[in-house]
């Protein structure tokens, strides 16, 4: 009885103190500028704003709301200011017209160091001289045309690893976890790119590295949500507090692991590194990006396929009448594999890793000729617009043929199409884009040339139910048998 009375007391503490803060918060919330001519707004609750219009999936969340109140929304979280965007013609306002204005990304538990022990990341720093000295650093020293290049002999070799490893389990007749042997894959590939070192050589070092990104991504998204409350930011954070705790430990040791790895190497070679404050922080941030993007998205890419056995036995013709049947598809093949790119690119339209991409105002300005104040968050709803039915025929089917039309319809340019947003867009766009769709587009084409995929399980088909967060991921894992077509081993 004591202790559900402590229980009750507590719980009666913490409401009292919740809603006297709420209270205070609101007396005390500087007013609104007048005369602002705002965006519209459903209806809110008190204290909450539109709160109780989220859901835990973060992609069709947003897509339910725009779908049901418009394509820019007005939105208040508890206190914060909310800008929704879910149509092309505002994104380009946002990426494009206003680029400069909406060049920040809102404050995230990176940024307290939550994760790496110290603000040192230049994905979410605020736009000004590191990150763009950080950006060029990246794309001109790992993302470059020159550096794609230098690192295609690095990215052939773990490819044929993981080739080499399916064939391996083909024959012993064994089941696999297509996403972990994936993470395992563009770990690898990431590591060895950086500091040529690998990082998931087993199947147990591949399922921890997994869980620890998709951990650390999951709670990031909880701790968004938290930090948009006010008053229940540090609720929130002692909630999760067991997470913040070992969280940042695991990447701790993962990365000393690693430098451990690369400084024995480097001294067997002679070498002295003098950057490895830089290369850390860039590891730290390629690896979550890098890893997770591609991983997901060729899991989804062979999920789709796999589903589709008519898309599947389409894109083997297309790599067999290309490469023909004699030698492993290659890098210098994609330009002829206008099939493979479209595949990739549907993949991307239907599954994109953020599929809500976050931005905040930096300076007073206009969308669609209402009134943003500066400070207001914004989320371009970047699912929505991938699945707007006014720009795509059959939004929610799995139709690669739509990119084939498009190319024959129009030139390629350099201008972005707001349609299409798997990578974000503006100068905060993601960077690797290039890299991505080369390892992707080389990735899919190998496992479809090399393997038949038989599903684990009696219903032969591949569950695409998405987990809850602020990602794009699957949430149940991919099982199949790969069975041998081509066996890149004798290739």
């Amino acid at each position: 009885m004591a202790i559900i009375g402590d229980t009750q007391f507590y719980f009666i503490a913490f409401f009292l103190w919740l809603v006297s803060r709420l209270l205070l918060q609101q007396l005390l919330k500087k007013p609104t500028k007048p005369n602002l001519r705002l965006p519209p707004s459903p209806p809110a609750l008190p204290f909450i704003g539109h709160i109780h219009l989220f859901s835990p999936v973060a992609s069709k969340c947003f897509h339910n709301i725009s779908s049901k109140h418009g394509p820019l929304l007005y939105l208040r979280l508890g206190s914060r200011p909310l800008l929704l965007v879910s149509s092309a013609s505002f994104a380009a306002e946002i990426f494009k017209t206003n680029d400069l204005a909406f060049s920040e990304k809102p404050e995230t538990p990176f940024d307290d160091g939550l994760l790496f022990g110290s603000n040192t990341g230049f994905v979410t720093a605020p736009y000004g001289d590191y990150w763009k000295f950080m950006k060029k650093l990246c794309v001109t020293e790992l993302l470059g045309a020159s550096q794609l290049e230098r690192s295609r002999g690095v990215r052939h070799e773990e490819l044929r690893r993981f080739l080499h490893n399916l064939v391996e389990k083909a024959y012993k007749n064994e089941n696999i976890d297509v996403g972990q042997e994936l993470m395992k894959l563009t770990n690898n590939t990431t590591c060895r790119m950086v500091m040529s070192t690998r990082c998931s050589e087993e199947d147990d070092e591949a399922q921890r590295c997994r869980e620890l990104v998709e951990g650390s991504i999951a709670l990031t998204g909880k701790l968004l949500i938290a930090s948009m409350l006010g008053p229940l930011k540090k609720f929130g954070y002692w909630l999760n507090r067991k997470q913040l705790d070992d969280i940042p430990k695991r990447y701790d040791d993962l990365f000393e692991k690693i430098w451990k790895e690369h400084e024995e190497r480097a001294k067997r070679e002679c070498e002295e590194r003098e950057d490895k404050d830089l290369m850390d922080i860039l590891l730290k941030e390629l690896f979550i990006g890098g890893t997770d993007t591609a991983a997901n998205t060729l899991q989804w890419t062979m999920a789709e396929i796999i589903n589709h056995p008519n898309v599947f036995r389409k894109l083997r013709e297309e790599i067999e009448s290309v490469v023909g049947t004699n030698r492993l598809v290659e890098d210098s093949d994609i330009p002829n594999l206008h099939y493979l790119q479209a595949v990739v690119k549907e993949t991307l339209r239907l599954y994109p890793l953020v599929p809500a991409i976050p931005r905040k105002c930096r300076e007073d300005c206009q969308i669609g000729g209402f009134d943003v104040p500066k400070e207001t968050a914004v989320i371009v709803n970047a699912y929505s617009i991938m699945r707007d039915p006014e720009l795509w025929d059959n939004p929610d089917k799995f139709y690669p043929e739509r990119f084939l039309k498009e190319q024959e319809s129009r030139k390629e340019t350099k201008k972005q199409n707001f349609n299409f947003l798997p990578f974000g867009g503006g100068r905060r766009m993601r960077s690797g884009s290039q890299l991505a769709f080369s390892v992707m587009n080389i990735n899919v084409a190998s496992m479809v040339q090399c393997f038949d995929w038989k599903v684990a399980g009696d219903e032969g088909k591949v569950n695409m139910e998405a987990k809850a967060g602020f990602t794009t991921i699957m949430e149940h894992p991919l099982l199949c048998l790969p069975m041998i077509h081509f066996n890149p081993v004798s290739a």
